[in-house]
């Protein structure tokens, strides 16, 4: 499986965006500051995910998300009390 995800950082409570195909060890990897994106962000709460069967549409799903204000907004008002 293919995974879209977003996580809350603890220091700045800004979200980040981002697909893998293995969400255990990106998280993880997210948390122990091996992820050069993230380092100074940590620890992460893992808010929310999608999981699909081709890497293709996690990472159009994972662009949409980045760079359409419309799909970040949309997802943001179905997590809302996720993110408190």
């Amino acid at each position: 499986m293919n995974y879209v995800y977003i996580l809350k950082s603890s220091v700045d409570q800004e979200l980040y965006i981002g697909s893998t195909n293995n969400l255990k060890r990106r998280f993880k990897e997210h948390n122990t500051k091996k992820s050069f994106s993230t380092s100074w962000r940590g620890p992460f709460e893992l808010v929310y995910y999608e999981a699909y069967k081709n890497l293709e549409d996690a990472r159009d799903r994972e662009w949409a998300l980045k760079l359409r204000g419309n799909s970040r907004k949309h997802i943001i008002n179905r997590i809302q009390r996720s993110l408190k």
